[in-house]
């Protein structure tokens, strides 16, 4: 599930005229660089979101075919982190599933991350398994909020400004479609079933080991693309 329908607002005025997913960043659009790193995992389906400028993502969408893509439409409205991959569900299937946000990109380092993740998921013991970055490992990593992890791996996810918090959630994870039973069809964030599985002892974390770039708005895409002119880009997600 690639999260794509966002208004990407932070990222004005480079959005006025295009979609958050269609930003080049170092002459490739954002949902691209993410696609490519899901295929190189073995993905072979991956259902895209659209609402902002959607005509423009599944014209741009239908030029791949190294994998195939189905468009979740979400022009009526935007559902939100959760009621997103929700609306997705007849698309996805109830196994576990890849969930990708489109503005993270990263520059590898020892096992490429998605394989950590796929290696590290274990369905006995988790229901959501995010994909996590050390504070100071990476470009986008502000304020105090973020995530606590045990030494087997558990969050603990806190808001408090009063916290500084060793991770953050890079936009990545696996996990199980059923941990959405139960919720309207309406638009809802995700962060209350973190909540709710972290009580359950089946929220779950691994750090990556690459450097992290959050492409968050337009004076981050100009650092990340600095950071790819050091000429590692074919090595980023």
């Amino acid at each position: 599930m690639v999260l794509a329908a966002g208004l990407g607002t932070r990222m004005r005025p480079l959005t006025d005229d295009r979609p958050k997913a269609l930003i080049p960043v170092a002459g490739r659009a954002l949902i691209d660089r993410v696609l490519d790193k899901l295929r190189d995992a073995g993905v072979t389906r991956a259902v895209v979101n659209v609402h902002h400028f959607a005509e423009q993502v599944e014209a741009h969408l239908a030029a791949r075919h190294d994998l195939e893509i189905l468009i979740s439409d979400e022009r009526a409205g935007l559902l939100d982190s959760g009621g997103g991959i929700q609306h997705a569900r007849r698309l996805l299937g109830e196994n576990p599933i890849f969930v990708a946000n489109i503005d993270s990109l990263w520059l590898e380092s020892g096992t490429p991350a998605l394989e950590a993740l796929k290696q590290t998921w274990d369905p006995a013991r988790m229901d959501l398994l995010l994909l996590l970055v050390a504070r100071g490992h990476g470009i986008g990593f502000e304020g105090p909020q973020g995530f606590l992890m045990d030494a087997e791996g558990r969050l603990t996810h806190s808001a408090s400004p009063d916290v500084v918090t060793p991770f953050a959630n890079v936009g990545f994870g696996i996990l199980k479609p059923q941990i959405l039973d139960g919720q309207t069809d309406a638009a809802f964030s995700i962060v209350p079933i973190w909540h709710r599985l972290q009580a359950e002892g089946r929220l779950y974390g691994l750090a990556m080991e690459a450097f992290w770039m959050h492409v968050g708005d337009p004076a981050a895409r100009d650092a990340t693309e600095a950071r790819l002119g050091s000429g590692v880009e074919a090595r980023v997600g």
